[in-house]
């Protein structure tokens, strides 16, 4: 089903039975960040207080209604998010109007804009395209407004040109980032969270007046100090540890990992957030029981865990079911967890486990579908739970010194052998069948063996994103075509018959403000991993000078790393490796017609020698490969920048 497509001004009603609804800024211009916010509004077209207005700084309403996710990269650019609970919108409430921003620039750099709102099931509802902007920083795309009973979309495409604080303003929240620069601490202080007003008092009364208002201004994330143990004598002594690991397996082992999992939720609250966000949870107070017993007919049903999330009046709860090792996901016990929550009229039921589903929104096992009409199933993989810790300490989020450590341990005690827990390792029984049988060249489209290990090759592409999330700290996307994104059979009948033409297997990493994207080929048939990207040349100057300018960037670039030129004449490429192009540029211009417009960069590197397809053979040269050419080809590069315009010359006397 086609979704609607809206001009300005024109509106479409929501499907009655949807009560929950993202909806998605999205924009061609990559390297512009554009962030999403929300006014609630009210029948006067104003918010009732600065705690309805929803953005980076202040990523959730007073009662969870509506929550900024963030932006992220896309096939076509890139996009920013919000989610809207329709059924938690308070009564009050007449619109939310969804708006767009830009710190830098303007939205007439951004090329084609777009509004999209999509269902939980990622089904898009309605969409408004448009190009018209100029020179607005601030842009209202539509509104989600009621209709007596129901809901309804309608495109509004007007821009602010003061800002998403003047856009704010004229809405009615009182923004108060004049005293940002009298406030604001040296280079060496942290940086105190900005002080937000959600009151239900009147906008102009005198208690709303005396309180400072919101900052629109970017917050900058204190990293916490580790705390530091400097009197032992020997350097064989070691600190106690929060979590000690034991000998022990099978249910112990889930209990000790889900009571220190928990427990951590408890201790450190942007981890809890950030852990319960992937569960859809809103953001609010956290609390967190294990071994509660349920009665279910005749039976008792006790999950590992019951997760639950205050924000005012409104609390969301999970079930939580654990595995660990090899442990794998019932469907019965699932389905019995899903029974009570519906009885229960709980939120959801997570299952948390070492499997990495192909794609996001995927099951590890399937369920009764009728089961999940009131109760959502998800699923988590330990890895995204150690990734989560991962990014808070190493790119800020906690700034309290105990808290970090409280986190430190955690990674550590998930880190050991012992726990249980492991990331991505292994490709399943069926590696080794398959390559074997892409090497002899005899491998089929039809091959089911091959659809199995093409699924996981997704899950390693996710993996891979993952792990480059927490090491860099900003989000890497793995990056699919869209039809594969919604459906996994046509995503994983597009690897298998990939895989059986050319024995190669891909995936696509798109890094915010990297100069390209970071391909990885893994060519089962020559046993290599090949990792490439590719960059626009400059605009101007001489072929020369637009290799010089390339090759300044690749100072520290291994010199097999090869180097494609692409002329602007069809057809007309050169490639060398990167040592001879250093010593003489012209082996990459001479006979050469036309100039150089782009450059593809590609290294290759040699695959896990093992024929199984365990994380120290297949899967650690991937992960190899993949760090190395991001750090010493990727990492380094730059877009070519155009030089400002010149002024002109002033005139001499005698002129």
């Amino acid at each position: 089903m086609t979704s609607p497509i809206l001009a300005k001004g024109q509106n479409v009603p929501l499907p009655d039975d949807v009560i929950r609804i993202d909806v998605v800024i999205g924009w061609t211009e990559s390297e512009v960040e554009v962030d999403a916010s929300a006014l609630l509004l009210g029948i006067d077209g104003k918010v009732g207080c600065d705690g309805d207005f929803v953005f980076y700084n202040q990523p959730e309403s007073p009662d969870g209604s509506v929550r900024f996710l963030g932006t992220s990269a896309t096939a076509e650019g890139a996009q920013a998010r919000i989610a809207i609970d329709l059924s938690a919108v308070p009564e009050q409430v007449h619109a939310v109007a969804l708006v767009g921003s830009v710190g830098v620039g303007t939205f007439g750099d951004l090329g084609k804009l777009a509004l999209r709102v999509v269902d939980s099931a990622g089904h898009s509802l309605a969409e408004y395209t448009t190009a018209d902007a100029t020179t607005e920083s601030a842009f209202v795309f539509g509104e989600v407004y009621r209709r007596g009973s129901a809901w309804k979309v309608r495109a509004v495409g007007q821009g602010w040109e003061s800002g998403l604080a003047g856009l704010a303003t004229d809405f009615g929240v009182d923004v108060d980032d004049d005293a940002e620069a009298s406030d604001s601490p040296t280079n060496d202080e942290p940086v105190a969270p900005a002080p937000i007003v959600a009151t239900s008092e009147p906008p102009n009364s005198p208690k709303q007046a005396r309180t400072h208002g919101v900052r629109t201004v970017k917050r900058t994330l204190k990293k916490a100090k580790q705390i530091e143990f400097k009197l032992a004598e020997l350097d064989s002594w070691q600190p106690a540890r929060l979590f000690p690991v034991m000998a022990g397996s099978g249910d112990e082992q889930e209990r000790r990992a889900t009571s220190a999992l928990v427990a951590t939720m408890q201790a450190v609250r942007p981890f809890a957030r950030a852990v319960c966000a992937r569960m859809g949870a809103p953001a609010g107070t956290f609390e967190g029981y294990v071994e509660v017993q349920y009665e279910l007919g005749e039976s008792k049903v006790i999950p590992d865990a019951v997760l639950k999330m205050s924000r005012g009046s409104r609390v969301w709860t999970a079930l939580l079911e654990v595995k660990t090792s090899n442990g794998k996901l019932r469907r019965d016990q699932l389905e019995n967890y899903l029974d009570v929550a519906r009885k229960k009229k709980y939120d959801v039921v997570v299952s948390l486990s070492n499997d990495v589903p192909a794609g996001p929104g995927e099951l590890p096992v399937e369920v009764d579908r009728r089961k999940l009409a009131k109760v959502a199933l998800r699923h988590l993989s330990w890895a995204e739970v150690a990734h989560e810790a991962r990014m808070l300490l190493s790119h800020g989020g906690i700034d309290d010194d105990l808290h970090a450590w409280i986190l430190r341990e955690f990674v550590r005690y998930l880190d050991h052998p012992r726990s249980g827990v492991t990331e991505f390792v292994d490709m399943g029984r069926h590696w080794v069948a398959v390559r074997d049988a892409v090497t002899a060249g005899i491998l089929r489209a039809g091959d089911q063996k091959a659809v199995t290990v093409a699924d996981k090759w997704a899950s390693l592409s996710r993996h891979l994103a993952l792990r480059m999330t927490a090491a860099i700290g900003v989000t890497v996307k793995h990056i699919l075509p869209r039809r594969h994104q919604s459906d996994p059979v046509a995503r994983s009948t597009a690897f298998v018959e990939r895989l059986a033409a050319d024995g190669t297997f891909e995936a696509v990493l798109r890094i915010p403000d990297a100069a390209g994207d970071l391909v990885v080929v893994a060519d089962l048939r020559t046993n290599r991993i090949r990792c490439r990207t590719a960059v626009d040349a400059p605009n101007e100057g001489t072929a020369g000078r637009r290799l010089s300018w390339l090759l300044r960037q690749l100072a520290d670039a291994p010199g097999d790393v090869q180097v494609e030129a692409v002329f602007s004449e069809r057809g007309n490429e050169a490639c060398e490796h990167l040592d001879r192009v250093r010593a003489d540029q012209k082996v990459l211009t001479t006979g050469r017609t036309g100039a150089i417009v782009a450059f593809s960069l590609e290294q290759a590197f040699p695959m896990g020698n093992r024929r199984s397809g365990t994380a120290a053979s297949f899967i650690a040269s991937v992960t190899a490969a993949t760090d190395a050419f991001y750090g010493s080809v990727v990492q380094p590069l730059r877009g070519w920048v155009h030089a400002a315009p010149k002024q002109p010359e002033a005139p001499t006397d005698a002129e």
